[in-house]
């Protein structure tokens, strides 16, 4: 897989001395993308908020039951991002 980056930035200054996860993240991100860790950060930054969208998008789908909703929520939940389903019910 070959990506090809657009407007990125010409460098970028991470602090790890507290935070050796944010090393690994960003190494891991760079073995992903196939590019130095700046230009990894740079593009997961941009791809991390389009996945979000995307996710929630499906997750208003209205085709689905709710249990597959809860199911998808689960798997495109992490760390830091939890998606969360609800059944509203109303009343004409």
């Amino acid at each position: 897989m070959r990506l090809v980056f657009t407007s990125m930035a010409d460098s970028l200054r991470i602090r790890f001395d507290k935070a050796r996860y944010r090393e690994d993240a960003i190494e891991k991100a760079a073995d992903f993308y196939d590019c130095n860790k700046s230009d990894a950060a740079a593009q997961a930054c941009e791809d991390v908020v389009e996945i979000v969208r995307a996710a929630e998008t499906v997750l208003e789908r209205e085709d689905l039951t709710l249990q597959q909703r809860r199911e998808i929520a689960e798997e495109f939940s992490t760390r830091v991002t939890e998606f969360d389903v609800e059944l509203t019910v109303e009343r004409e």
